[in-house]
């Protein structure tokens, strides 16, 4: 796997102060795109136990929130081999500090209907999360008062919370 960008200070894309992971390759190819080059799953740099060590150290300070994945895709399957190990240390290492991944795939069609129905890495990636922001950016719903979203079809999910209740629950600020 490759990686567009790691963020170690991103206030964008999650509460708090996160480290942000920014992984290359993406099928959706969303009109409007805010990380178009990343789309290219040979964009950047290859992703390695140094970046994994060095995002560990970077959230260490109390400070840090958690961990976010964006991209490109970090649900395409070229790239759930190459999160998995980084979640499970960061799992390991924080496990009170919490992650958040975007995605452009639906969480209850999509990750749950088919991935992890297909994969046991899939699974293991969705019980490390604890918010996913899921759905294609539609850029004729772009909306720039709805929070940590692009668009607003756009769902925040309680990973947590749906899997105990098999429904999709959704987040709401109100419960931070």
């Amino acid at each position: 796997m490759n990686y567009a960008d790691i963020k170690q200070y991103d206030v964008a894309n999650g509460i708090g102060v996160r480290v942000s992971l920014f992984v290359s390759g993406c099928t959706h190819a969303c009109e409007g795109c805010f990380n178009k080059e990343a789309w290219d799953f040979n964009y950047g740099k290859p992703f390695t136990d140094k970046e994994i060590d060095d995002i560990i150290s970077y959230m260490s300070p109390s400070y840090v929130s958690g961990l976010s994945l964006l991209g490109g895709e970090p649900m395409e399957p070229q790239n759930q081999e190459g999160i998995l190990p980084l979640l499970r240390r960061v799992h390991e290492t924080y496990p009170e500090k919490t992650v958040w991944m975007y995605t452009g795939y639906l969480f209850d069609e999509d990750i749950l209907g088919r991935m992890c129905k297909e994969s046991e890495i899939s699974r293991e990636i969705i019980s490390y999360i604890d918010i996913l922001v899921d759905g294609p950016f539609i850029l004729a719903r772009k909306n720039l008062k709805v929070n940590f979203r692009g668009s607003d079809n756009q769902r925040i999910i309680d990973v947590k919370k749906s899997l105990e209740t098999g429904e999709v629950i959704h987040w709401s600020e109100e419960r931070v």
